[in-house]
């Protein structure tokens, strides 16, 4: 099994592994670009939850690395071409650089995972793909195991701990006992088993975590197709959403005649509705200025009975406190991945 130090250090082993871009998702979601092949430099910092510096002086220590990976960056013609074909139609949700821009490949994504030493989110990546290699590597092994398909699937690090614990150490534990002039060496051996032994048990451990807790997103591409639609199209996927949890009377207000909020609607027990619909980038949180404007068009101007603040990023805490204290319905990220799935709000119920 590959070490993960060793990962860290050698271009070679990491080379080795870069096929495994799945992991990625495994671990956390990532989110791409419209193009649907890239990330800019702050998301891949918001993917492993690092200040975006930390990923610009790890591009530049392993730049050609990473180019060949598939690391761009573009300038001149071929950043304004980027900008018109690709950012140009979001422009509340992407920002517009000025002389350069860095893409990144989900291969040099992954190759980022195994270079940043000091983020936990790149720490799960490399556990998981260690993981998923060493299976890989041991599976395939066991092909003459008679009996049930449940037997045919069991890790064969569980069957070597067995072997070594109902086995090995009690046979050198006899000999250590009838032995005299080998004794020391004897004990020396049993220890090295018994460690073994139990690295065995703990791999096991925390691969049977690993599967239980980084199992298949049961929301896969939800995401992906929300960050590729315009601020109107996704107003009007609220929109839907509302209607399908039994809302009646729902006006999306586009343009500047909206009084502050985007849609409006009717619960089925009769209450308002109003929603304030943000599709920002994923690392662009909701500040509290946002939500004290949202306050004003959903209490004063609407005196709406359910207030919702809707958006496809994070809200930071002192935004939350406002929607706390004030009583606004946050749907950040996560949970608008779950209502688009069909998971109904439950404020609407």
């Amino acid at each position: 099994m590959i070490d993960e130090a060793a990962l860290l250090e050698s271009k070679t082993l990491r080379g080795s592994v870069l096929e495994r871009t799945d992991v990625l998702d495994k671990v956390k979601a990532l989110s791409l670009l419209p193009d649907g092949m890239s990330v800019t430099t702050a998301m891949v910092a918001a993917y492993f939850e690092v200040a975006e510096r930390a990923i610009n002086r790890m591009a530049q220590r392993h730049r050609d690395e990473l180019t060949v990976n598939g690391l761009r960056i573009l300038r001149g013609e071929e950043l304004a071409r980027f900008k018109g074909d690709t950012l140009s139609p979001y422009p509340e949700s992407y920002p517009q650089p000025r002389s350069s821009l860095a893409l990144w490949s989900r291969r040099a994504v992954l190759n980022a995972a195994m270079l940043l030493r000091d983020s936990h989110v790149a720490r799960q990546v490399r556990t998981y793909l260690l993981d998923v290699e060493y299976l890989a590597r041991t599976r395939p092994v066991d092909t003459t195991v008679s009996g049930t398909p449940d037997a045919l699937d069991d890790r064969i690090d569980q069957r070597i701990t067995h072997i070594l614990g109902k086995t090995v150490v009690p046979m050198l534990n006899a000999l250590i006992e009838a032995s005299g002039e080998h004794r020391q060496e004897l004990i020396s051996l049993r220890e090295d088993v018994q460690r073994i032994e139990k690295r065995l048990c703990d791999h096991d451990t925390r691969v049977t975590e690993l599967e239980r807790t980084r199992g298949p997103r049961p929301y896969t591409g939800i995401m992906a197709s929300i960050d590729a639609m315009n601020w109107r199209e996704f107003e009007h996927h609220i929109a839907v959403l509302l209607r399908r949890d039994g809302c009646t009377d729902v006006i999306v207000h586009d343009g500047p005649g909206d009084r502050g909020v985007d849609v409006t609607a009717r619960t089925a027990d009769g209450r308002s509705v109003v929603a304030q619909c943000k599709s920002f980038a994923p690392y662009r949180p909701v500040w509290s200025g946002e939500l004290q404007k949202f306050l004003g068009a959903s209490h004063v101007r609407h005196t709406a009975d359910v207030a919702l603040f809707v958006a496809t990023t994070s809200f930071t805490p002192d935004a939350r406190a406002i929607a706390e204290n004030y009583g606004v319905t946050l749907v950040d990220r996560s949970h608008l991945e779950k209502w688009s799935a069909g998971v109904p709000l439950s404020v609407l119920q």
